[in-house]
């Protein structure tokens, strides 16, 4: 939700290739909450002649154009379309993107998929011999997934864990419960040696996997108690909470911090009553 700097060495730059078979392109939509910009993510096994995009970004007719340009530059076409989740940082694109390769768009919302299929947890994408595993990972949104690409041990995780910062709890359709399984679920595949680097939606790719979700598992534990913290001292509504807990985030962004309160009330209050 901030831009701290998280564990481990972020790469240098943000765009531009992560290995042979990943290429990042940076969408022109920066702002307080997507750092950047959206990092578009093109995947495709070397020597197919199709690429998976990842999250065409913002309805921007030059950044979709740029990504068919990158995608025939290396003689391939865009077969698929996949979204991380449906926010209009991620998805607006998609309708643009589709007009002009005519590919197949996954995502788990339906109002995303544009006559294509849904994105089911443990699902490959195996065009040309990729190795492109789904992970439906709910929290930040209901609809969140991360992608694993097996052979490079990264996982794409949208706005589940960030280049820069920690990021909301979009309550209500994200809820802290299911995101702090999600953190945990990623968290085993790091300690497993299945992902070793973050690739997010924004900021810069993260080596340290296991560093970074150990981060957020923990700063989520400690607003956590913030939040308790606040609420044993008196305040009543997500707005005082936000005063109090948040004042160490740019005010630009308390609107969002809110929405993460929300959901720690919600979760505190589900605990209480378990």
């Amino acid at each position: 939700m901030n831009a701290q700097p998280l564990p481990g060495n972020p790469r240098a730059g943000i765009g531009g290739p992560a290995s042979a078979r990943v290429t990042c392109l940076l969408a022109p939509n920066p702002s307080a909450m997507s750092l950047d910009g959206t990092n578009t993510w093109i995947v495709a096994e070397p020597g197919a002649d199709t690429a998976v995009v990842i999250d065409p970004g913002p309805d921007d007719e030059g950044h979709l154009r740029a990504i068919v340009a990158a995608v025939e530059a290396e003689g391939r076409r865009v077969g698929r379309i996949l979204l991380t989740h449906g926010h209009p940082d991620h998805s607006a694109g998609v309708a643009g993107l589709k007009a002009l390769t005519n590919a197949v768009v996954h995502s788990v919302d339906p109002q995303w998929r544009y006559g294509g299929e849904g994105l089911t947890d443990g699902q490959v994408i195996d065009d040309g011999g990729l190795d492109l595993r789904v992970l439906v990972t709910p929290g930040h949104s209901g609809d969140s997934v991360c992608f694993v690409v097996a052979q490079d041990r990264f996982v794409i995780t949208g706005d589940t864990v960030l280049g820069r910062g920690t990021t909301v709890v979009a309550h209500p359709d994200g809820r802290l419960g299911d995101y702090l399984d999600s953190l945990r679920r990623l968290r085993a595949l790091a300690e497993s040696g299945e992902i070793t680097a973050v690739l997010p939606a924004h900021g810069p790719i993260l080596d340290d996997a296991a560093g970074v979700l150990d981060f957020y598992l923990a700063h989520r534990a400690a607003r956590l108690a913030q939040v308790e913290a606040a609420v044993a001292a008196g305040d009543t509504t997500a707005e005082e909470v936000v005063r109090r807990v948040y004042a160490d985030v740019d005010r630009d962004v308390w609107w969002a911090a809110e929405m993460s309160v929300r959901a720690q009330l919600e979760y505190l209050a589900e605990r209480a009553d378990a």
